[in-house]
């Protein structure tokens, strides 16, 4: 992945199997859960350092990758912030129509509408 990624000799693997595959669902079931206990999005953003922090732990532990290298950390957490986002956005849209269906309708996958008032 060039110098950009501080990916070791195998890094294409590492990058699919632990930011990707790993990274990418542990982000995604932590978007859904700040939705499901109906958080505010601001919070995705901070729980998604940690996990990016923990991605880039699991590439130095398991495949001797560079710990501390800022451009592989923005990558992976931008890898896990869309993940949440994705999450986030498909559990909020749900609850919305489905909690206040009397008032919401959905629109599209990921979002809603307000009903039209009727006359």
């Amino acid at each position: 992945m060039g110098d950009f990624y501080a990916g070791g000799e195998n890094g294409l693997f590492t990058f699919i199997l632990i930011t990707l595959l790993m990274g990418g669902l542990a982000a995604y079931a932590s978007g859904k859960a700040i939705a499901q206990t109906w958080r505010p999005f601001r919070q995705v953003p901070l729980y998604m350092l940690i996990v990016a922090l923990a991605v880039r732990f699991c590439h130095f532990a398991l495949f001797e990758e560079e710990l501390f290298s800022l451009p592989s950390y923005i990558i992976d957490f931008a890898v896990a912030f869309a993940a949440a986002s994705l999450g986030y956005r498909l559990v909020r849209a749900r609850q919305m129509t489905v909690q206040y269906g009397w008032m919401f309708q959905r629109r599209g996958l990921l979002g809603w509408r307000a009903l039209e008032p009727h006359s």
